[in-house]
């Protein structure tokens, strides 16, 4: 069969762009890679990718370079990795704030969903109501008769303005009918400096990060918010022991920017998933308290769409924002 020069030249174009980008899937990766956790040293975020980083770049045959680059509730390094290229050198681990950010900040420079390709939901977490050893109650009901007779005087800390901690903190006191004052930190590890030197009273935070200081004695482990006790802490009670239908539990999950090439997808997915399920590290994740969960993309996708909702409302409800 004669073909014209014309089509031979598109064929033979086709035919070199889908062995480049075979070529160029098979090879990935052929540099370091990085990993941008969008919050400071010290928070939820950081310790699990500190947990992993060592196992994750073993399966993918490249170093795993963790990049700190917190503010703003994580949406500032969360921007960096959505115009970060699409080429699988960029990773980004996000904490629950990221399903509600799109509701706090008015001039958000991504979107949500569409800026990115999910990963995977790693790792879920309940959440500890943790008080400063200074802070005098040592039960929940004492805790909040204190409250009440104190108004305003009682103080908790966050990771910022609209995260977890901030929200959950806010929905105990709301549900416990008692009214506290917010002290927003720049991220996890601030705000765990400020509960051990005894700045704020109190913080609803993720077990797994304050596990140590439990232990240590440097805070007291009031209450689990999750629905049943945790057998880490078998002697600590559940907040919905006292306060009936609260419950606050944490996440971390990992994207990248959207369009990377589907197979560099399928090899990062895939690694993730191994990693998580490596023996050592899937102990040690239960045993600081995590549920390591190793979701697909589709099941993550669902997830933060489920918590912006949800938690959106509750946003809303409550006139936060952040200026």
């Amino acid at each position: 069969m004669n073909v014209p020069g014309k089509v031979r030249s598109l064929l033979a174009a086709a035919i070199l762009s889908s062995f480049a980008a075979t070529a160029g899937a098979q090879s990935y990766p052929s540099r370091p890679i990085r990993l941008i956790v969008p919050f400071p040293p010290g928070g939820s975020v950081d310790h699990v990718a500190r947990i992993i980083g060592p196992t994750l770049s073993e399966y993918l045959g490249q170093n795993v370079i963790i990049d700190n680059k917190g503010g703003a509730s994580g949406t500032i390094g969360t921007y960096e990795a959505a115009r970060a290229a699409a080429d699988g050198y960029t990773l980004l681990m996000v904490f629950d704030s990221h399903a509600v950010n799109q509701h706090l900040y008015r001039n958000i420079k991504y979107d949500t969903f569409n800026s990115f390709d999910y990963i995977s939901l790693m790792v879920s977490a309940p959440m500890l109501l943790a008080t400063a050893k200074n802070f005098a109650p040592q039960t929940v009901p004492k805790m909040i008769a204190y409250a009440k007779a104190n108004p305003d005087k009682v103080t908790y800390g966050s990771s910022g303005v609209g995260g977890s901690n901030h929200l959950y903190g806010l929905a105990f006191a709301s549900q416990a009918n008692f009214s506290a004052t917010h002290v927003p930190y720049k991220g996890g590890g601030p705000m765990l400096t400020a509960i051990l030197g005894g700045e704020i009273n109190y913080v609803v935070t993720t077990l797994p990060v304050v596990m140590q200081y439990v232990k240590s004695g440097q805070v007291r482990a009031l209450a689990i918010g999750s629905q049943a006790r945790v057998p880490q802490l078998p002697e600590v009670p559940t907040i919905a022991e006292f306060v009936p239908g609260y419950e606050a539990n944490s996440w971390v999950g990992m994207m990248v920017p959207k369009g990377v090439p589907k197979d560099v997808l399928a090899k990062i997915e895939a690694s993730l998933r191994k990693t998580l399920e490596f023996a050592d590290i899937n102990a040690r994740l239960k045993s600081e308290g995590f549920n390591v969960i190793a979701s697909d993309p589709e099941q993550f996708r669902e997830k933060v769409k489920m918590e912006s909702e949800r938690l959106g409302r509750l946003i809303k409800e409550g006139n936060i924002r952040v200026d």
